[in-house]
């Protein structure tokens, strides 16, 4: 995986969006975007907000924050909307998500 950047992985039968930053972190959220339903969580921009990983929607550009999947946008955008966080675990060349 490249840092900075996402890709999309069907887990089970949940689509799911990874993330590795360039510090070595990785993360897991929910790939579908919960504004629009579309599959695209994963092509998001990935950023900060003051320190916090973030990932922004490539569609409406809605922000969530990927180590929870909380969206960041103001409350008339979705305060109370997020993104599934699942927990991830780096073995070697391989991940592994842990769906709840």
């Amino acid at each position: 995986m490249q840092p900075g950047r996402g890709v999309a992985a069907l887990v089970g039968d949940t689509q799911v969006a990874l993330f590795r930053l360039a510090d070595g972190s990785v993360y897991a959220l929910g790939n579908i975007d919960p504004f629009t339903g579309a599959a695209v969580v994963s092509r998001g921009i990935v950023g900060d907000r003051g320190g916090e990983p973030t990932v922004a929607s490539p569609l409406y550009k809605q922000v969530f924050a990927l180590r929870d999947g909380r969206c960041l946008a103001g409350a008339d955008e979705g305060d109370a909307v997020s993104l599934p966080a699942f927990v991830v675990r780096v073995m070697g060349d391989a991940l592994q998500v842990g769906l709840r």
